[in-house]
Protein backbone atom coordinates (compact mmCIF):
# COMPACT_ATOMS: atom_id res chain seq x y z
CA UNK A 1 0.00 0.00 0.00
CA UNK A 2 1.20 3.82 -0.46
CA UNK A 3 1.00 6.29 1.79
CA UNK A 4 -2.15 7.55 0.99
CA UNK A 5 -3.53 4.44 1.11
CA UNK A 6 -2.25 3.67 4.32
CA UNK A 7 -3.34 6.70 5.85
CA UNK A 8 -6.84 6.66 5.05
CA UNK A 9 -6.41 3.02 6.99
CA UNK A 10 -5.18 4.35 10.09
CA UNK A 11 -7.62 6.29 11.26
CA UNK A 12 -5.28 9.10 11.16
CA UNK A 13 -6.58 10.89 8.09
CA UNK A 14 -10.37 11.14 9.98
CA UNK A 15 -8.71 12.85 12.47
CA UNK A 16 -7.78 15.71 10.40
CA UNK A 17 -8.92 19.01 9.22
CA UNK A 18 -11.91 20.91 10.11
CA UNK A 19 -14.82 18.78 11.63
CA UNK A 20 -17.49 20.07 8.88
CA UNK A 21 -14.97 19.73 6.07
CA UNK A 22 -13.65 16.43 4.37
CA UNK A 23 -10.63 14.63 5.92
CA UNK A 24 -7.16 15.97 5.14
CA UNK A 25 -3.82 14.31 3.78
CA UNK A 26 -0.49 14.36 5.73
CA UNK A 27 3.12 15.46 4.26
CA UNK A 28 5.72 12.81 4.03
CA UNK A 29 5.30 9.52 5.37
CA UNK A 30 4.08 8.95 9.15
CA UNK A 31 2.03 5.96 8.10
CA UNK A 32 4.91 4.38 6.55
CA UNK A 33 6.65 5.02 8.85
CA UNK A 34 4.41 3.43 11.20
CA UNK A 35 4.14 0.19 9.06
CA UNK A 36 8.09 -0.34 8.77
CA UNK A 37 8.76 -0.04 12.51
CA UNK A 38 6.31 -2.47 12.84
CA UNK A 39 7.81 -4.78 10.24
CA UNK A 40 10.95 -4.62 11.92
CA UNK A 41 9.71 -6.00 14.89
CA UNK A 42 7.98 -8.59 13.03
CA UNK A 43 11.19 -9.55 11.62
CA UNK A 44 12.78 -10.18 14.69
CA UNK A 45 9.44 -11.70 16.50
CA UNK A 46 7.42 -13.29 13.81
CA UNK A 47 5.47 -15.22 16.83
CA UNK A 48 4.09 -11.89 17.88
CA UNK A 49 0.84 -10.31 18.09
CA UNK A 50 1.52 -7.18 17.03
CA UNK A 51 -1.22 -4.31 15.93
CA UNK A 52 -0.98 -2.57 12.48
CA UNK A 53 -0.93 1.51 11.18
CA UNK A 54 -4.63 1.80 12.85
CA UNK A 55 -2.82 1.88 16.35
CA UNK A 56 -2.37 5.83 14.89
CA UNK A 57 -6.47 6.27 15.53
CA UNK A 58 -7.09 4.11 18.82
CA UNK A 59 -6.41 7.01 21.76
CA UNK A 60 -9.03 9.20 19.58
CA UNK A 61 -11.25 6.38 19.16
CA UNK A 62 -11.12 5.38 22.73
CA UNK A 63 -11.56 9.36 23.98
CA UNK A 64 -14.36 9.40 21.34
CA UNK A 65 -12.06 12.42 19.41
CA UNK A 66 -12.45 14.00 16.04
CA UNK A 67 -11.57 15.78 13.86
CA UNK A 68 -11.08 19.52 15.62
CA UNK A 69 -8.84 22.05 13.21
CA UNK A 70 -7.65 24.82 13.99
CA UNK A 71 -7.10 22.81 17.37
CA UNK A 72 -5.85 19.52 17.93
CA UNK A 73 -8.25 16.80 18.63
CA UNK A 74 -8.08 17.17 21.98
CA UNK A 75 -8.06 20.61 21.89
CA UNK A 76 -5.32 21.30 23.88
CA UNK A 77 -2.81 22.41 20.94
CA UNK A 78 -3.22 25.17 18.34
CA UNK A 79 -0.58 26.82 16.53
CA UNK A 80 -0.33 30.45 15.84
CA UNK A 81 2.19 32.62 13.43
CA UNK A 82 5.43 34.22 14.30
CA UNK A 83 7.03 37.43 12.15
CA UNK A 84 8.76 34.68 9.98
CA UNK A 85 7.38 31.49 10.73
CA UNK A 86 5.31 29.78 13.21
CA UNK A 87 4.66 28.36 16.67
CA UNK A 88 2.57 25.22 18.13
CA UNK A 89 1.93 25.31 21.21
CA UNK A 90 0.04 22.81 23.77
CA UNK A 91 -1.74 23.88 26.97
CA UNK A 92 -2.91 20.90 28.60
CA UNK A 93 -1.70 21.81 32.19
CA UNK A 94 -3.00 24.14 34.43
CA UNK A 95 0.83 25.12 35.07
CA UNK A 96 0.98 25.90 30.72
CA UNK A 97 -1.78 28.10 31.59
CA UNK A 98 -0.47 30.20 34.67
CA UNK A 99 2.49 30.50 32.97
CA UNK A 100 1.32 32.53 29.43
CA UNK A 101 1.61 36.03 31.27
CA UNK A 102 5.33 35.45 31.18
CA UNK A 103 5.44 34.33 27.49
CA UNK A 104 3.83 37.25 26.42
CA UNK A 105 5.17 39.76 28.80
CA UNK A 106 1.33 41.07 29.53
CA UNK A 107 -2.10 40.57 30.32
CA UNK A 108 -3.94 37.41 28.91
CA UNK A 109 -7.75 37.12 27.80
CA UNK A 110 -8.79 34.24 30.67
CA UNK A 111 -11.76 33.62 28.22
CA UNK A 112 -9.89 33.62 24.37
CA UNK A 113 -5.80 32.84 25.55
CA UNK A 114 -5.28 32.16 21.70
CA UNK A 115 -5.76 35.18 20.92
CA UNK A 116 -3.52 37.15 23.19
CA UNK A 117 -0.69 34.36 22.22
CA UNK A 118 -1.46 35.04 18.47
CA UNK A 119 -0.71 39.00 19.15
CA UNK A 120 1.98 38.47 20.89
CA UNK A 121 3.64 35.63 18.69
CA UNK A 122 2.56 37.73 14.89
CA UNK A 123 5.31 40.45 16.13
CA UNK A 124 7.96 38.45 17.73
CA UNK A 125 10.83 36.59 15.55
CA UNK A 126 10.48 32.34 15.64
CA UNK A 127 14.18 32.18 17.09
CA UNK A 128 13.19 34.76 20.18
CA UNK A 129 9.72 32.57 20.49
CA UNK A 130 11.45 29.78 20.64
CA UNK A 131 14.00 31.12 23.50
CA UNK A 132 10.80 32.05 25.54
CA UNK A 133 8.95 29.11 25.27
CA UNK A 134 12.15 27.37 25.95
CA UNK A 135 13.01 29.42 28.91
CA UNK A 136 9.42 28.44 30.61
CA UNK A 137 9.52 25.07 30.25
CA UNK A 138 6.55 24.95 27.86
CA UNK A 139 5.48 22.47 25.64
CA UNK A 140 5.81 24.24 22.19
CA UNK A 141 7.84 23.93 19.02
CA UNK A 142 8.89 26.16 16.30
CA UNK A 143 8.31 25.76 12.84
CA UNK A 144 10.74 27.46 10.75
CA UNK A 145 9.90 29.26 7.60
CA UNK A 146 10.50 27.68 4.11
CA UNK A 147 13.93 26.93 3.20
CA UNK A 148 15.29 26.23 6.48
CA UNK A 149 18.46 24.35 6.42
CA UNK A 150 18.90 23.42 9.90
CA UNK A 151 20.65 20.14 10.42
CA UNK A 152 19.30 17.12 11.20
CA UNK A 153 20.37 13.83 13.80
CA UNK A 154 19.09 10.86 13.05
CA UNK A 155 15.52 10.11 15.03
CA UNK A 156 17.47 7.24 17.04
CA UNK A 157 21.40 7.62 17.96
CA UNK A 158 22.31 4.48 19.35
CA UNK A 159 26.04 4.17 21.71
CA UNK A 160 27.25 1.05 22.27
CA UNK A 161 27.89 -0.43 25.92
CA UNK A 162 29.13 -3.95 26.37
CA UNK A 163 28.79 -7.20 26.04
CA UNK A 164 25.32 -9.09 27.56
CA UNK A 165 23.17 -12.40 26.87
CA UNK A 166 20.29 -11.79 25.53
CA UNK A 167 17.31 -13.38 27.59
CA UNK A 168 14.34 -14.93 26.39
CA UNK A 169 11.96 -12.66 28.32
CA UNK A 170 13.87 -9.67 28.60
CA UNK A 171 12.85 -7.30 31.85
CA UNK A 172 11.96 -3.50 31.17
CA UNK A 173 11.43 -1.48 33.47
CA UNK A 174 9.04 1.43 31.96
CA UNK A 175 9.47 5.02 33.84
CA UNK A 176 7.41 6.66 30.76
CA UNK A 177 3.90 8.15 30.91
CA UNK A 178 1.29 9.22 28.04
CA UNK A 179 1.83 7.32 25.02
CA UNK A 180 5.18 7.31 23.26
CA UNK A 181 6.87 5.48 26.00
CA UNK A 182 4.15 3.47 27.49
CA UNK A 183 3.30 2.33 23.51
CA UNK A 184 6.92 0.81 23.13
CA UNK A 185 6.87 -0.79 26.56
CA UNK A 186 3.36 -2.50 25.13
CA UNK A 187 5.01 -3.80 21.97
CA UNK A 188 7.89 -4.84 23.66
CA UNK A 189 5.42 -6.74 25.98
CA UNK A 190 3.85 -8.47 22.95
CA UNK A 191 7.03 -9.62 21.81
CA UNK A 192 7.70 -11.49 25.69
CA UNK A 193 8.84 -8.93 27.83
CA UNK A 194 8.21 -8.69 31.00
CA UNK A 195 6.83 -5.20 31.50
CA UNK A 196 7.28 -3.11 35.02
CA UNK A 197 5.90 0.20 35.40
CA UNK A 198 6.97 2.76 37.68
CA UNK A 199 5.45 5.84 39.35
CA UNK A 200 6.03 8.34 41.77
CA UNK A 201 3.16 8.40 44.48
CA UNK A 202 2.96 11.98 43.76
CA UNK A 203 2.59 12.33 40.19
CA UNK A 204 1.15 9.42 38.52
CA UNK A 205 1.38 8.77 35.00
CA UNK A 206 -0.69 11.47 33.52
CA UNK A 207 -3.09 8.95 30.64
CA UNK A 208 -4.78 7.02 34.36
CA UNK A 209 -7.04 10.18 33.72
CA UNK A 210 -7.63 9.90 30.17
CA UNK A 211 -9.75 7.16 28.24
CA UNK A 212 -9.61 4.05 30.46
CA UNK A 213 -9.75 1.56 27.49
CA UNK A 214 -6.81 2.95 25.95
CA UNK A 215 -4.97 2.59 29.09
CA UNK A 216 -5.91 -0.67 30.00
CA UNK A 217 -5.03 -1.44 26.07
CA UNK A 218 -1.26 -0.10 26.73
CA UNK A 219 -0.81 -1.60 30.56
CA UNK A 220 -2.72 -4.87 31.05
CA UNK A 221 -0.26 -7.34 31.57
CA UNK A 222 2.13 -5.26 33.04
CA UNK A 223 2.83 -4.93 36.63
CA UNK A 224 3.06 -2.26 38.66
CA UNK A 225 5.19 -0.34 41.26
CA UNK A 226 4.13 3.03 42.76
CA UNK A 227 7.40 4.83 44.42
CA UNK A 228 7.85 7.48 46.95
CA UNK A 229 10.98 8.90 45.69
CA UNK A 230 11.65 10.76 48.99
CA UNK A 231 11.97 7.02 50.67
CA UNK A 232 15.73 5.85 50.91
CA UNK A 233 14.25 1.95 51.26
CA UNK A 234 12.05 2.69 48.32
CA UNK A 235 14.99 3.94 46.33
CA UNK A 236 16.75 1.09 47.34
CA UNK A 237 14.25 -0.93 45.76
CA UNK A 238 14.26 0.62 42.58
CA UNK A 239 17.97 0.53 42.15
CA UNK A 240 18.02 -3.04 42.80
CA UNK A 241 14.96 -3.52 40.07
CA UNK A 242 16.88 -1.53 37.48
CA UNK A 243 20.27 -3.04 38.50
CA UNK A 244 18.30 -6.52 37.09
CA UNK A 245 16.92 -4.87 33.92
CA UNK A 246 17.57 -5.86 30.33
CA UNK A 247 16.30 -2.53 29.27
CA UNK A 248 15.04 0.90 31.13
CA UNK A 249 12.29 3.20 29.44
CA UNK A 250 12.27 7.14 30.69
CA UNK A 251 11.12 10.06 28.74
CA UNK A 252 12.05 12.71 31.56
CA UNK A 253 14.94 15.32 30.98
CA UNK A 254 18.19 13.50 31.61
CA UNK A 255 18.85 15.14 34.80
CA UNK A 256 15.82 13.85 36.03
CA UNK A 257 16.26 10.32 37.03
CA UNK A 258 20.41 11.12 37.98
CA UNK A 259 19.15 12.58 40.88
CA UNK A 260 17.57 9.05 42.24
CA UNK A 261 20.63 7.53 41.69
CA UNK A 262 19.82 6.28 38.35
CA UNK A 263 23.06 6.84 35.83
CA UNK A 264 22.40 5.77 32.25
CA UNK A 265 26.07 5.62 31.10
CA UNK A 266 27.45 3.87 34.42
CA UNK A 267 23.67 1.17 33.97
CA UNK A 268 24.79 0.61 30.52
CA UNK A 269 28.55 0.24 31.37
CA UNK A 270 27.12 -2.22 33.24
CA UNK A 271 24.76 -4.32 30.50
CA UNK A 272 21.92 -2.37 31.33
CA UNK A 273 20.58 -1.05 28.02
CA UNK A 274 18.67 2.56 27.95
CA UNK A 275 16.09 4.03 25.57
CA UNK A 276 15.55 7.72 26.85
CA UNK A 277 12.40 9.58 24.71
CA UNK A 278 13.11 13.18 24.69
CA UNK A 279 11.57 15.73 22.39
CA UNK A 280 14.81 16.46 20.66
CA UNK A 281 16.95 14.47 22.25
CA UNK A 282 18.92 14.23 25.08
CA UNK A 283 21.30 17.01 24.66
CA UNK A 284 18.70 19.74 24.46
CA UNK A 285 16.42 21.01 27.50
CA UNK A 286 12.90 21.13 25.38
CA UNK A 287 9.25 19.91 26.60
CA UNK A 288 7.32 18.76 23.90
CA UNK A 289 4.02 16.84 23.33
CA UNK A 290 2.96 14.34 20.45
CA UNK A 291 0.93 17.31 18.91
CA UNK A 292 3.05 20.35 18.91
CA UNK A 293 6.36 18.38 17.93
CA UNK A 294 4.83 17.17 15.14
CA UNK A 295 4.17 20.58 14.15
CA UNK A 296 7.49 21.83 14.89
CA UNK A 297 8.68 18.80 12.52
CA UNK A 298 6.36 19.73 9.61
CA UNK A 299 3.72 17.17 10.59
CA UNK A 300 0.55 19.63 9.36
CA UNK A 301 -1.44 20.75 6.84
CA UNK A 302 -0.67 23.81 4.86
CA UNK A 303 -3.10 25.54 6.98
CA UNK A 304 -0.69 25.03 9.79
CA UNK A 305 -2.89 22.93 11.26
CA UNK A 306 -2.30 19.14 13.21
CA UNK A 307 -2.10 15.90 11.31
CA UNK A 308 -3.45 12.85 12.79
CA UNK A 309 -4.14 12.94 17.05
CA UNK A 310 -0.52 13.90 19.22
CA UNK A 311 1.10 11.89 16.00
CA UNK A 312 4.78 12.67 17.39
CA UNK A 313 3.56 10.40 20.32
CA UNK A 314 2.70 6.81 18.18
CA UNK A 315 5.50 7.36 15.45
CA UNK A 316 7.94 7.43 18.36
CA UNK A 317 6.53 5.04 20.27
CA UNK A 318 6.72 2.92 17.52
CA UNK A 319 10.34 3.59 15.93
CA UNK A 320 11.54 3.07 19.79
CA UNK A 321 9.79 -0.43 19.88
CA UNK A 322 12.04 -1.40 16.59
CA UNK A 323 15.37 -0.20 18.07
CA UNK A 324 14.53 -1.80 21.07
CA UNK A 325 13.86 -5.04 19.84
CA UNK A 326 16.84 -5.34 17.65
CA UNK A 327 18.97 -4.06 20.84
CA UNK A 328 17.55 -6.52 23.09
CA UNK A 329 18.25 -9.44 20.51
CA UNK A 330 21.70 -8.46 20.27
CA UNK A 331 24.64 -9.36 21.83
CA UNK A 332 25.73 -5.50 23.95
CA UNK A 333 23.84 -2.84 25.93
CA UNK A 334 23.59 0.33 24.62
CA UNK A 335 21.96 3.62 25.14
CA UNK A 336 19.17 4.48 22.41
CA UNK A 337 18.54 8.55 22.65
CA UNK A 338 15.24 8.92 20.97
CA UNK A 339 14.31 12.40 19.59
CA UNK A 340 10.73 12.72 18.88
CA UNK A 341 11.21 15.90 16.72
CA UNK A 342 13.81 14.26 14.49
CA UNK A 343 11.38 10.94 14.22
CA UNK A 344 8.74 13.39 12.69
CA UNK A 345 10.64 15.47 10.62
CA UNK A 346 12.03 12.45 9.10
CA UNK A 347 8.43 10.86 8.33
CA UNK A 348 7.56 14.76 7.49
CA UNK A 349 9.31 14.67 3.92
CA UNK A 350 7.81 14.80 1.13
CA UNK A 351 4.09 15.95 -0.15
CA UNK A 352 0.64 13.75 -0.44
CA UNK A 353 0.69 12.94 -4.14
CA UNK A 354 -2.83 13.95 -5.87
CA UNK A 355 -5.89 12.88 -4.77
CA UNK A 356 -9.05 14.35 -3.63
CA UNK A 357 -11.55 13.55 -0.74
CA UNK A 358 -15.28 12.58 -2.02
CA UNK A 359 -18.28 11.81 0.74
CA UNK A 360 -19.90 8.24 -0.38
CA UNK A 361 -22.83 6.74 1.75
CA UNK A 362 -22.39 7.45 5.15
CA UNK A 363 -17.99 8.14 4.99
CA UNK A 364 -15.36 9.40 2.85
CA UNK A 365 -13.24 7.89 0.52
CA UNK A 366 -9.73 8.85 -1.38
CA UNK A 367 -9.54 8.94 -4.81
CA UNK A 368 -5.89 8.60 -6.62
CA UNK A 369 -5.03 7.22 -10.04
CA UNK A 370 -4.73 3.60 -8.74
CA UNK A 371 -7.91 3.37 -7.55
CA UNK A 372 -10.78 4.74 -4.34
CA UNK A 373 -10.09 3.23 -0.94
CA UNK A 374 -12.41 4.40 1.90
CA UNK A 375 -11.09 6.25 4.93
CA UNK A 376 -11.16 4.69 7.80
CA UNK A 377 -13.28 5.53 11.37
CA UNK A 378 -10.42 5.35 13.85
CA UNK A 379 -10.83 1.92 15.83
CA UNK A 380 -9.05 0.79 19.27
CA UNK A 381 -8.63 -2.84 19.93
CA UNK A 382 -9.81 -3.85 22.89
CA UNK A 383 -7.69 -4.65 25.46
CA UNK A 384 -9.50 -7.70 27.07
CA UNK A 385 -7.85 -7.07 30.62
CA UNK A 386 -7.46 -4.24 32.65
CA UNK A 387 -4.38 -2.52 33.89
CA UNK A 388 -3.15 -3.24 36.80
CA UNK A 389 -3.68 -1.20 40.14
CA UNK A 390 -0.84 1.40 40.45
CA UNK A 391 1.09 -0.44 43.20
CA UNK A 392 -0.36 -3.44 42.91
CA UNK A 393 3.25 -5.57 42.71
CA UNK A 394 5.08 -3.22 45.24
CA UNK A 395 7.06 -6.37 46.63
CA UNK A 396 9.19 -6.17 43.41
CA UNK A 397 10.64 -3.09 45.36
CA UNK A 398 11.27 -5.34 48.84
CA UNK A 399 9.53 -2.67 50.65
CA UNK A 400 6.66 -3.49 53.43
CA UNK A 401 3.77 -1.35 52.88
Amino acid sequence: MDELDLWAASGAMWLTGRADHPPMAAPGRPASAVADALARIAAVHPEADLPDVRLLGERAAAARLGRNAPASCGGTFRAVATSDGALGLSLARDTDLALLPALVEGDVDDQDPWSTIAAWAGAVPSEEVEARVRLLGLPGQVRAAEGDDAQQRPGVIQTPGVAREPRERPLVVDFSSLWAGPLCAHLLARCGAEVVKVESRTRPDGARRGARDFYDLLHAGHRSVSVDFDDPAHLGGLRDLVARADLVIEASRPRALARLGLDADELVAGGVSWLSITARGRAIDAVGFGDDVAFGAGLHTPELWPVGDALADPLTGVTAAAAAVELLAGPCSALLDVSMHDVCRAAAQGRPGAHTVERRDDGWVVGTADGVVRIAVPRCRPSHRSAPTMGAHNGLLGIEE
